[in-house]
């Protein structure tokens, strides 16, 4: 993220210029990140010194927030480094699943991942052939809503295609997906993620939900 401080803001749905479009995008492009991967050097520096105060007292995002950076400053890298690959790599079956089939439907490559690449063909998006992962992977939907908020294309990337595509491929399944990496005895780090991740999924929701109103 280029203003850390963005993202404990209370987080607004507005035009795609707005500073509250541009915070969403970035924690998406921030959970994308370090979803996919752990972090590089780079982007864990930058969460060692960011700024855990929000702008307003109480804002949206300020705990949770506040709890990443505090473990980022706890933690060294390579030990985040080991837990990413304990929850979610290693040989055989992970421990934590990052991928929405399976929390859907109980198994990888199902019909949610089928639904999800048809409306990928509708967005006029498709998998960078060095991607090994399906898209279903949560990195890559976090993508996609990075995407849908940010891009320049505004007949994709507007807010109507943002709700359909986080009801259709997120809301469903990431609370309980961010439950099962908070509950794991090894989690340290990416609890921390996997909490700001559910607040921020939550406000999203609750945003969506006042569209419709």
């Amino acid at each position: 993220m280029n203003e850390e401080g963005s993202a404990m803001s209370s987080l607004q749905f507005g035009m795609p210029d707005d500073r509250e479009e541009l915070a969403r995008a970035e924690v998406y492009g921030l959970l994308a990140s370090l979803f996919y991967a752990p972090p590089s050097h780079d982007l864990y520096e930058q969460l060692r010194v960011a700024v855990t105060e929000a702008p307003a007292p109480g804002a949206f995002l300020e705990t949770s927030w506040g709890e990443v950076v505090a473990a980022a400053r706890r933690l060294e890298l390579p030990t985040v480094t080991d837990e990413y690959t304990a929850l979610f790599g290693g040989l055989g079956k992970p421990e934590v699943f990052l991928y929405s089939s399976w929390f859907i439907a109980g198994n990888l490559n199902q019909k949610p991942l089928v639904e999800l690449r048809s409306d990928l063909v509708t967005l006029g998006l498709e998998r960078p052939r060095e991607v090994l992962e399906t898209e279903d992977h949560i990195a890559s939907l976090c993508e996609v809503m990075r995407y849908l908020i940010a891009g320049d294309d505004l007949v994709v990337s507007n807010l109507t295609a943002q709700r359909r595509f986080f009801e259709a491929h997120l809301r469903g399944w990431v609370e309980g997906f961010c439950d099962v990496i908070t509950a794991h005895p090894r989690a340290d780090f990416y609890r921390a993620v996997a909490g700001f991740a559910r607040d921020f999924f939550a406000v999203e929701g609750q945003g969506f939900d006042l569209l419709e109103a």
